[in-house]
């Protein structure tokens, strides 16, 4: 027994432990690719007490005991001290081929990591209630509901990825958002068909926001996404047959590059056909079209239907920009302000307005490109009081 070796208060030491002249616990272990890797700690014992200034850590046989779970568990002992940010960075690059869009959303998230405390976590102390807070307090911060689903959507799936690769046992964020923090998110409504008259009207009375007043209604009419619209060209318009073949959405990025992507889901892809009022709009677009000194190419593609003053095809950005102009010159000239209307208004406002008429719903969902039915049904139809009232009313007189 005297041979064994033994700590300064003549504890018996076990294999791969040791204390260093200083006073502090080492313990030496092999991970699963074979290397060798210490930790230490103040302490041996749970109860040990730590010298004045010493920091207060779990004990070292606690820890070796977390280790030895870990390996039977194939866990990878203190490959959890990554932090959250460096995690999340690792995800990300791991995401190739993506949209720029969603890129740009990577950074986003990034950005916020980098400028909070969470993300400098170590991803192994990071438990459900830390997750919870943490997002709870980027709420209080003035985080809308909206930017906290984004962060959300890219940490969750990276610690998802820890746990994938025995880093961590739980993904912390595998939780309901909505039980934690409050959706005060704005509804995308659905404007009525007298509020869409009369904005149309005003559009079309406007001396300044006239010119827009084709394309507006156009957006009314079709139910095209903002980015659809602003990605059709001139070949892409059938006049004798009068359809639209949507096939391409156009972005600019945030350094101001243009670029060609394909449409949101596969169900994208489609055929629109014009009705009466949608094809004189196309027609006098294409007719009042000035064609430009050089016509812009982008991705192979011209003949855009709308350019700025650059010369340069307008995007989803300057049509938000009419919409919320001539939102707030309506609303200073009439005593009954009308809603907040987008381009996105507008898609909802057509599919409800189509819904409303009784178009099939399978019908409704490819002019919509939805690639699932659940959507056109639950997210883009508005109906109340007066619609149940009205389709009662059919089924009274057998019009049903």
């Amino acid at each position: 027994m005297s041979g064994k070796r033994k700590d300064n208060k003549g504890r018996v030491l076990r294999t791969g432990e040791s204390q260093r002249q200083d006073g502090r616990y080492t313990y030496k272990y092999t991970d699963a690719a074979g290397k060798s890797q210490y930790i230490y700690s103040w302490k041996l014992e749970e109860g040990d007490k730590v010298s004045a200034g010493k920091k207060d850590e779990p004990s070292l046989r606690e820890r070796i005991r977390q280790i030895n779970k870990d390996l039977e568990d194939g866990i990878q002992p203190y490959g959890n001290q990554v932090s959250v940010y460096e995690l999340t960075e690792r995800y990300i690059q791991q995401k190739t081929g993506v949209r720029h869009n969603t890129r740009a959303n990577y950074q986003f998230v990034l950005n916020i990591l980098k400028k909070e405390a969470f993300g400098d976590l170590e991803i192994g102390k990071v438990k459900l209630s830390t997750a919870k807070a943490w997002l709870i307090k980027l709420q209080k911060d003035g985080r809308g509901y909206s930017t906290i689903h984004c962060v959300r959507g890219v940490v969750r799936p990276a610690f998802q990825m820890a746990v994938d690769d025995d880093l961590l046992r739980k993904n912390p964020f595998d939780f309901q958002l909505a039980t934690v923090v409050v959706n005060d998110s704005m509804t995308r409504e659905a404007i009525s068909r007298k509020q869409e008259r009369a904005f149309l009207e005003f559009v079309e009375r406007d001396k300044h926001y006239r010119r827009y007043y084709e394309g507006i209604y156009i957006l009314f009419k079709t139910g095209l996404r903002i980015s659809e619209f602003v990605g059709l060209t001139l070949s892409d318009l059938d006049m004798k047959e009068r359809t639209i073949s949507v096939s391409r959405q156009l972005q600019r990025t945030r350094d101001m590059r243009y670029v060609i992507e394909e449409t949101k889901t596969d169900s994208g892809n489609r055929l629109i056909p014009m009705a009466e009022g949608t094809y004189e709009c196309f027609r006098r677009i294409i007719a009042n079209r000035k064609p430009p000194k050089v016509e812009p190419m982008i991705d192979g593609k011209c003949g855009f239907l709308y350019l700025d003053k650059n010369g340069m095809p307008m995007v989803a950005l300057h049509w938000e920009h009419f919409f919320q102009r001539i939102c707030g010159k309506y609303n200073a000239t009439f005593k009954v302000p009308i809603p907040k209307i987008t381009p996105h208004v507008c898609r909802h406002t057509y599919c409800s307005n189509m819904a409303k008429a009784g178009m099939n719903p399978k019908t409704l969902q490819y002019l919509m490109g939805h690639s699932d039915i659940s959507v056109t049904l639950n997210t883009y139809t508005h109906w109340d009081f007066e619609d149940a009232k009205s389709d009662f009313q059919k089924i009274q007189k057998g019009k049903w």
